[in-house]
């Protein structure tokens, strides 16, 4: 049932990409070029994501487990270290030298979109390399 629900979900999530934008690069890189040809359509679509979050965690986390699953699996430690700082930093340096992020990557992969065949192999090592640090980390705090 869970797996189910997750394809719904992640169907409905592609589905908001597409028809928002998100899923087309050129339209992120009009986004992110605030002094060429700035297109603040996205910021609507954020704003929206943010409001929609806003609410749903508000309603959710009254609650005392998940409908499917169970518990909740919120961050624990609130502490600001140098991944906190560098991960936002290259995701963001990634984004906008390609125009994609994870989830539109994904979808725009799926639509046939140029540079996907790219950036999807390039994003699945830097998220593998990552691991691999973050192992290695753990390995050397608990050694």
């Amino acid at each position: 049932m869970s797996f189910l629900v997750n394809l719904a979900l992640g169907l409905l999530f592609g589905v908001g990409l597409v028809i928002s934008g998100m899923a087309d690069p050129a339209k992120v890189l009009n986004f992110l070029d605030l002094f060429g040809t700035w297109d603040p359509s996205l910021a609507f679509v954020m704003g929206g994501a943010v409001i929609v979050a806003f609410i749903g965690y508000r309603q959710v986390l009254t609650r005392d487990k998940p409908v499917i699953g169970g518990s909740f699996h919120l961050p624990t430690r609130n502490d600001i270290d140098v991944r906190v700082i560098a991960g936002p930093a290259i995701f963001g340096i990634g984004w906008g030298l390609g125009g994609f992020c994870p989830g539109p990557a994904l979808t725009a992969l799926g639509l046939g979109a140029t540079g996907t065949l790219a950036f999807v192999p390039a994003m699945f090592v830097g998220m593998w390399v990552a691991r691999l640090l973050a192992d290695n980390r753990m390995q050397v705090r608990t050694a």
